[in-house]
């Protein structure tokens, strides 16, 4: 899976994404202290959970680089940056019952201008699976020759543990 890279400069307008989450009755917020043990929980039960232990990265920077879209106290999604390495953006999830309502994108686009007002001018989106999205929703574009990613090493170790 290829790696994405994202014009931070040049982001699109990221209202109606927000707009519409909340339109819906969702809030999405950086995530807070005390959801440290809760929100890998929720990504190993929900995703990947190899992206549980990214996850817990967010945790150890200030302020928090991880994200959380809520409906009153239910968790229906999250993303994170700066936690694979410097400039990245992910691991990001909607639960599959709240798909369809903005939330990965609002996700994303707290995420995007997190990184830039951090001073990035670029943000990498590693390992994509839905390069459609991305392409749509934030201008993001393949970078070429970037199929060796990055998680290729953390993927090997697990499948060697599993094994």
């Amino acid at each position: 899976m290829p790696d994405m890279l994202v014009r931070l400069y040049d982001l699109p307008d990221p209202r109606p994404y927000y707009e519409a989450a909340a339109g819906r009755g969702f809030t999405v917020r950086r995530a807070e202290p005390w959801e440290r043990e809760a929100l890998p929980c929720f990504v190993r039960d929900h995703f990947n959970p190899p992206w549980a232990a990214e996850t817990a990265r967010a945790f150890n920077h200030t302020p928090i680089t991880a994200y959380v879209a809520v409906r009153g106290p239910q968790l229906a999604g999250f993303a994170v940056y700066e936690c694979t390495r410097r400039g990245f953006f992910g691991p990001t999830g909607v639960r599959e019952e709240d798909r369809g309502n903005g939330l990965g994108a609002a996700l994303l686009f707290r995420c995007l201008e997190s990184m830039r007002e951090m001073g990035y001018a670029y943000a990498v989106i590693g390992g994509v699976g839905p390069a459609a999205f991305y392409e749509k929703v934030c201008g993001a574009f393949i970078i070429p020759g970037s199929d060796i990613s990055v998680y290729g090493p953390l993927y090997e170790s697990m499948s060697r543990e599993r094994a």
